[in-house]
């Protein structure tokens, strides 16, 4: 099975690996520095809808006005860094912004460089198909000898191997390729172009993409096991960490939360109060 990359995104995948690994600051970002500086940089990445998106080449979307929102309790305002996603942990490192959001799910490999917030959006994996082939496919073995798409750095690249020997297990084929690529819009073209036959990606952003082309794509439910997704930060910076458990709390209970997955997904999360064992 070949994995087709761009240059670009060999390039990340370099990078993500080589410097990834924490750095050591040499003093924690306080609460109070957030208040002095009057602003906290989000990194984000402005192509992974509902949660972070340019319409009109203005960055909006669920985790914008969460971050608005979540920022008011500080008097501050947020300063949001788009990032290419191989590489958002190392640019946190290298002090371009003191928090991530853009829906990052709850990995091991995530959760040794950075602190995760509680969770705040569900990131289980679905498979998003053309319209046309529900009816040829629907399971995840159903995709034996077809062309997986996947998105660099994301959970579906890590969960693909583990989809290649189900499917080889049940099917005796597995994928027939697999192709990765830089961002989720570019994979959903290949997917309508014929390019691939199915594209990983977490069932919130995958909901939202049905919603606005239901005649174009359907989702097969139940890919991979229950995932969620929290904020990040460094390691060093308690404050903001114990800052973003507290607000995601407050929202929660007086039902922020809830509104704002309603308005952008269409749907409620089921989510646990603490951080669940990571799935990869």
């Amino acid at each position: 099975m070949s994995l087709t990359l761009s240059r670009r995104a060999l390039l990340g995948a370099g990078v993500l690996t080589l410097a990834a690994p924490r750095i050591a600051r040499a003093q924690a970002v306080t609460l109070a520095a957030l208040r002095a500086s009057g602003k906290l940089r989000i990194g984000i990445e402005a192509t992974y809808p509902p949660f972070t998106m340019r319409e009109s080449g203005v960055i909006t979307g669920h985790d914008i006005e969460l971050g608005t929102i979540m920022c008011r309790s500080l008097g501050i305002t947020p300063e949001y860094v788009d990032v290419v996603w191989s590489g958002v942990i190392p640019a946190l490192y290298a002090g371009r912004f003191d928090m991530i959001m853009s829906g990052m799910s709850y990995t091991r490999a995530r959760m040794e460089r950075v602190s995760f917030s509680i969770p705040y959006a569900e990131a289980g994996q679905s498979l998003l198909i053309r319209n046309r082939d529900t009816n040829t496919i629907r399971a995840i073995e159903d995709m034996s000898g077809k062309v997986l798409g996947i998105k660099l750095g994301s959970p579906g690249e890590t969960l693909h191997p583990r989809l290649a020997e189900r499917i080889t297990a049940a099917r005796g084929r597995g994928f027939a390729d697999v192709k990765i690529y830089d961002d989720h819009p570019a994979a959903y073209l290949a997917l309508n172009q014929g390019t691939v036959d199915g594209v990983l990606n977490t069932l919130p952003t995958l909901a939202y993409v049905i919603r606005s082309q239901p005649t174009r794509f359907a989702v097969i439910r139940g890919i991979g096991a229950d995932n969620y997704a929290g904020f990040a930060c460094r390691k060093d910076d308690t404050e903001i960490h114990a800052w973003m458990d507290e607000q995601l709390r407050t929202l929660r209970a007086n039902g922020t939360l809830r509104e704002l997955q309603l308005k952008y997904f269409g749907l409620e999360f089921n989510l646990p109060e603490t951080i669940p064992e990571p799935v990869a």
